[in-house]
């Protein structure tokens, strides 16, 4: 099967209640049911971020592979990178069910999932079994318990245990369904975690960079206060952003009232702002990924030009199918030629200076 064809044949699972659906898609993957992108990526998408060789700027967040069960079939599909995760120190169920909700006729999704998964001791365990080396840049996205956390603690152990099998560490204190998790984002507390895994990191053998994924409902004026507490606590970069609570008047969908973090079309105005103004703070600082509401190359060039050294899809990937990736691939190969880009990263942040 080719991506194309996986993608024509979504339509058929909307009549599915949406985690049962998504934990079919997971099952296909691993069956090599959604074929690959066998076409080659365009020289001009290739970048260099955090230290590593991406093939293109096209990633998957967190949420998508929650357990890292379809890494390797994902990256087949043609992503740039892909971020599994969000995992914690032990298994948790997450909130009741149902947790997952499509508003078709607002091109987005609801999730209270409430980061379930099955801890990290499972998450290494399949991480260190991929066959190396990898099609693409493999990150590992980490979070905190709902119950008995001790995020100064719990953060540099999950660190210190995907550390040997990642690229990167993205660090998730955003999240917007568990409760007391986005607090973490003050200064005084995301001080105190970062200097954490920053002595972690230094004693660790094998020493992947850091990145933080910040809520897109952060106040204007916490923006730079918690951009420079990054900058000091030696982060690498920053995930710009996770899903809203906020709910915007256009929403139409009879789902649009239900609890949970917004992704997709609604969250990409407000993301892509949050991502300039992060941009015109850090001052080339720090590496930025863009996320929030993704479904076209307009948009994911839109992301590069506002700041983003790399961009990443769930809700457009989850409603569209593998087919988007290489679609946005080429539409964005196609944009950076138009307008006179020799290379991906000559256009980062051209429209936020």
């Amino acid at each position: 099967m080719t991506p194309a064809l996986a993608s024509a044949l979504m339509p058929l699972m909307r009549g599915m209640d949406p985690e049962h659906a998504h934990n079919l898609a997971l099952k296909a993957l691993r069956l090599g049911l959604a074929g690959r992108d066998r076409a080659p990526d365009d020289p001009l998408l290739a970048t260099e971020v955090l230290g590593l060789r991406f093939r293109n700027p096209i990633g998957l967040s967190a949420g998508f592979d929650k357990d890292a069960v379809a890494v390797r079939p994902l990256m087949r599909l043609g992503f740039g990178f892909v971020e599994p995760g969000t995992t914690t120190p032990r298994p948790q169920a997450g909130n009741p069910q149902p947790r997952l909700f499509r508003l078709l006729e607002d091109a987005a999704v609801i999730n209270r999932m409430g980061m379930n998964n099955e801890g990290v001791a499972a998450f290494v365990v399949r991480l260190a079994a991929l066959r190396r080396p990898l099609p693409a840049v493999l990150g590992a996205n980490v979070g905190i318990n709902k119950e008995g956390a001790d995020p100064e603690h719990d953060y540099p152990s999950l660190y210190a245990a995907v550390a040997p099998q990642a690229d990167y560490v993205a660090i998730n204190v955003s999240s917007p369904n568990t409760p007391g998790l986005r607090d973490l984002q003050g200064e005084a507390k995301l001080a105190a975690i970062l200097n954490a895994v920053a002595e972690v990191r230094a004693a660790a053998p094998r020493q992947p960079p850091v990145l933080v994924k910040i809520a897109p409902d952060l106040a204007p004026e916490a923006v730079a206060p918690l951009v420079e507490t990054c900058i000091g606590a030696g982060i690498a970069g920053l995930i710009v952003s996770n899903t809203t609570i906020v709910r915007p008047d256009t929403l139409r969908s009879p789902h649009r009232a239900e609890t949970g973090g917004l992704s997709g079309q609604p969250l990409f105005g407000p993301s892509t702002e949050l991502l300039r103004q992060v941009y015109r703070i850090a001052r080339g600082r720090l590496a930025l990924i863009g996320c929030g509401g993704i479904a076209t190359p307009e948009q994911a060039y839109a992301k590069i030009r506002a700041g983003a050294d790399l961009v990443q899809l769930y809700a457009g990937f989850a409603l569209a199918g593998p087919a988007l990736v290489p679609q946005l691939k080429q539409g964005l190969a196609a944009l950076l030629k138009r307008d006179g880009f020799q290379h991906v990263h000559q256009a980062v942040g051209v429209d936020a200076q």
